[in-house]
């Protein structure tokens, strides 16, 4: 698995769930085999610089085969419960069965001088000294490379002569592989379905998505309300930024129409666009909004089936079937194989349009442990033209007085607050919403929760945008703007 990943650049999130079906792995082995995978390749760079201190060749230098071995065999040491003999014993046969008897010798003699120091006394020797050079340091000591940290210290606003703390606690939460979260779509699936005495696997509430469920543990592909396409793997921060796009209040005339507050703000009459709409989780939130009609003082009016109500495009055929699929039981959503940059409706069409762009996915780390290694920041670099015109795109849809949606896996500055100030500069037709109090009005509406999400707001002078972080929500690092298309202003 760890050959395959860094020979053939393969995806462990991918990967590896098929490998244990293949063999028949279960229960605590997979769970296990999944933390020896997911927990070596995020200390990649950390586990190398021990290995460096150990050998008389650099990793770079060592057979890939041994090369894999030796830092699965330092993971097991320094960050599980695996006694000292064993590690060193199970990575000694396997550098046997996959290298020969000689370089298992120097596997033995490698691990045991690992095994001479805890993770904490290697770490001492090998980061630098946090006064003096706090990215360094983190870097080191939670494994990522320096770019990363200081993309995340100028996103937490952070300074290095603090030490950086909530910067290292950013870090730590993307080492730590996250709880499955559903979505249940709504008129399909009810979450107390996902939750209780019932539920196919131990499962709790979300934390703030009305829809939303945590497995304790198993195999979602096992729950018959997945089975069925009625609910779905969808990351909390993912359904909550759907939810605030849905519950965004639309101005103008056709808006009118729509009658006051709506519970569920589905009762505009126009229809809803997912701009760059693969995989579909997303998709598949706003089409049971969208569908349902259901304002405060008059009976929902529900749309034909025929009616089309959203269209989910993504110019990639293969992530236009994967929506689809997640749209199979939701008449009235339309899928499309198109580039949102020249897509096939009129402009001014849309009363919502969700714009989740193509990003680095620097706020998925934890669901993607090799990435941190294969990103660079020549591919921040690279999107930012990307993210802006699909942003341009994305208001040219919307009519005016509809709201757009700007969503980025991302906390990075350049695929966020930089791409929306570049945007709205050169526009006079739009006008910035307050993300996180139109989120704290939609939880509201549909729990009675009446406070904003805590540590929600991005910094000063973009407090109306949305920052989800792991160390703070328990979600991805998901960024949300709320946007309004205004009658252009006068030249």
């Amino acid at each position: 698995m760890l050959w395959a990943v860094d020979q053939r650049d393969a995806y462990a999130n991918l990967l590896l769930p098929a490998l244990l079906r293949e063999r028949g792995i279960e229960g605590r082995d997979a769970a296990l085999a999944t933390e020896l995978t997911y927990g070596t390749l995020r200390g990649l760079q950390t586990y190398d610089a021990i290995l460096n201190q150990c050998s008389d060749r650099s990793p770079g230098d060592i057979d890939p085969p041994v090369r894999e071995v030796l830092r699965l065999g330092t993971h097991q040491l320094l960050a599980t419960r695996v006694a000292s003999h064993a590690a060193v014993a199970t990575s000694v046969d396997l550098a046997k069965d996959v290298a020969g008897m000689r370089p298992a010798g120097f596997v033995n003699a490698v691990l045991r001088r690992v095994s001479t120091r805890t993770q904490a006394e290697w770490l001492e020797i090998i980061a630098p000294d946090r006064a003096t050079d706090p990215i360094g340091y983190l870097a080191a000591t939670c494994s990522y490379p320096r770019w990363i940290v200081e993309a995340f210290r100028a996103a937490l606003g952070e300074e290095p002569a603090g030490g950086l703390p909530e910067t290292g606690a950013a870090l730590a939460a993307g080492n730590v592989r996250p709880r499955i979260t559903l979505a249940a779509v709504g008129g399909l699936a009810d979450p107390k379905e996902l939750i209780g005495e019932g539920a196919a696997e131990p499962a709790e509430p979300a934390r703030w998505s009305p829809f939303g469920v945590i497995l304790h543990g198993g195999d979602p592909s096992a729950i018959p309300a997945v089975a069925e396409g009625r609910a779905f793997v969808q990351d909390e921060a993912s359904q909550l930024a759907a939810l605030a796009l849905a519950h965004a209040p639309l101005a103008g005339p056709v808006a009118a129409l729509a009658g006051p507050a709506p519970t569920v703000p589905g009762s505009s009459p126009g229809p809803w666009l997912d701009l760059c709409a693969g995989p579909g989780g997303k998709s598949a939130v706003l089409a049971a909004v969208a569908r349902r009609s259901a304002p405060r003082d008059t009976p929902a009016v529900p749309l034909a089936p025929a009616e089309v109500h959203l269209v989910a495009s993504d110019v990639r055929p293969h992530r236009a079937e994967l929506a689809r699929a997640h749209l199979r039981n939701l008449p009235g959503a339309a899928v499309v194989a198109a580039d949102g940059r020249a897509g096939a409706w009129r402009p001014g069409t849309f009363d919502r349009v969700l714009a989740d762009v193509p990003c680095s996915g620097l706020g998925a780390l934890r669901r993607r442990p090799e990435a941190r290694w294969r990103k660079s920041p020549e591919d921040v670099e690279n999107l930012g033209a990307l993210q802006r015109s699909l942003l341009d795109a994305a208001i040219d849809a919307a009519r005016p007085g509809g709201v757009i949606a700007y969503v980025t896996c991302s906390p990075h500055r350049a695929e966020t607050h930089d791409v929306l100030r570049d945007v709205l500069a050169s526009r006079t037709d739009v006008a910035v919403l307050d993300a996180p109090t139109i989120l704290a009005d939609a939880l509201h509406n549909a729990s009675g929760a009446a406070a904003e999400i805590p540590g929600l707001r991005s910094l000063d002078p973009d407090a109306s945008y949305a920052q989800f972080w792991p160390h703070r929500h328990g979600t991805d690092a998901i960024f949300l703007a709320l946007l309004r298309r205004t009658p252009a202003a006068p030249q």
